[in-house]
């Protein structure tokens, strides 16, 4: 079965403070309700990251040390509407915060949901990581829950639409029937012995 092993949460972080630097980072975001905390949970076999019916539950910046080689990163979800502004520009600031510091930012896989073409929501976010230089990847979520004959088409879509900030490997899973969590691990592990041998 595809997934990580000895995964611990060891640090979480609601305002900007001292995080653990010891070892490579890589770091989830995406929109509210994207299903990022219940692919994690797939990834660790195990339910740690919390999940719940009701979108923008992630509010800080929780680290899992993950086998020992990597910390992952799974920063909070933006785009909830049924917060205030001032909660939102908290966590812009928090996020922000952390992009700019860490220094053991490997890599940011951005998430967002297969089933329909990019949200306004996702463009802006993307246009604001265009300002950051790290490597990024697009994780497709909820592909479980798109017809196979649609499939192509909707991929397809959204490398149209998200070309245009760059070049940009794509993840289709689904944190349900586990499809494309192989793919997905074995480039994690990947990018960390990439940068061991840096």
């Amino acid at each position: 079965m595809a997934g990580f092993t000895k995964v611990e949460l060891v640090k979480t972080m609601y305002t900007l403070e001292d995080f653990p630097e010891d070892l490579p980072h890589i770091a989830f975001l995406g929109r509210s309700n994207v299903g990022k905390s219940s692919l994690l949970n797939a990834l660790f076999n195990r339910r740690l990251a919390h999940t719940s019916s009701k979108p923008g539950k992630t509010r800080s910046v929780n680290f899992y040390r993950v086998e020992g080689f990597a910390y992952f990163v799974d920063l909070p979800g933006y785009g909830y509407t049924r917060v205030s502004k001032q909660e939102r520009r908290a966590w812009a600031k928090l996020v922000e915060g952390y992009l700019n510091s860490s220094r053991a930012l490997e890599h940011i896989f951005i998430l967002i949901d297969a089933r329909h073409p990019s949200q306004t929501m996702d463009i802006l976010l993307m246009e604001w990581l265009s300002g950051f230089t790290m490597a990024k990847s697009i994780v497709l979520t909820k592909v479980d829950k798109v017809k196979r004959s649609q499939r192509t088409r909707l991929l397809n879509e959204h490398k149209n639409v998200l070309s245009r900030f760059g070049e940009f490997l794509y993840f289709p899973v689904s944190a349900v029937t586990r499809e494309g969590l192989h793919d997905l691990e074995e480039f994690i592990r990947f990018l960390v012995r990439s940068r061991g041998e840096r």
